[in-house]
């Protein structure tokens, strides 16, 4: 999962054509007290066991749908958290289902990105690689940023939160541990 976080910062995520450069990831494995495979599979996680590849949909208190993306060998819950995207085609459908015309609102964050790509409980176990999503792989390599995740309570130290450096989409402010490029 780790090695899959690096490689999403500045790919293309598409749902039904709308979508943009994924910012921003947070990295979940099954060894991880915050991850939703940490105790094993259940109804509801069970599509981040695997296979790789496909998403894993879950709602957040009840409210937001998050989307994942699965990246480890079937039988081993490990997924990225999509956390942010820079939204750049599909504007105007992004903004209607947002409620709102601020171009850096519309993603920015697990919630409103589910919600301004029309993410639901449906897009739960499906492949990226077919309609609906589209997954491209970045143009050239991106200038990752690493820090702790946040919004969770437990391992919230581990440096697991990946981001485009520069990018204006952030949930939150990085507080930047290390660079790559």
């Amino acid at each position: 999962m780790h090695d899959v976080a690096p490689e999403l910062i500045g790919a293309t995520l598409l749902v039904d054509g709308a979508g943009g450069t994924i910012a921003e990831v947070e990295a979940y494995g099954d060894a991880d007290p915050a991850s939703h495979g940490y105790r094993g599979q259940t109804v509801r996680n069970a599509s981040m066991f695997g296979p790789p590849g496909h998403a894993y949909v879950y709602r957040s208190y009840g409210i937001h749908w998050c989307l994942n993306l699965v990246c480890e060998a079937e039988g081993v819950a490990a997924a990225c958290l999509v956390r942010a995207l820079e939204p750049e085609q599909g504007l105007e459908r992004m903004r209607e289902r947002r409620g709102l015309d601020e171009p850096r609102l519309l993603c920015s964050g697990p919630g409103r990105l589910c919600q301004a790509l029309a993410i639901t409980r449906e897009h739960d176990g499906l492949p990226l690689d077919r309609a609906p999503f589209e997954l491209r792989p970045p143009a050239s390599p991106a200038d990752v940023v690493r820090g702790p995740r946040i919004g969770i309570s437990q391992a919230a130290e581990l440096p697991w939160r990946y981001g485009l450096a520069g990018s204006k989409g952030f949930s939150r402010p990085f507080r930047e541990v290390a660079t790559s490029g």
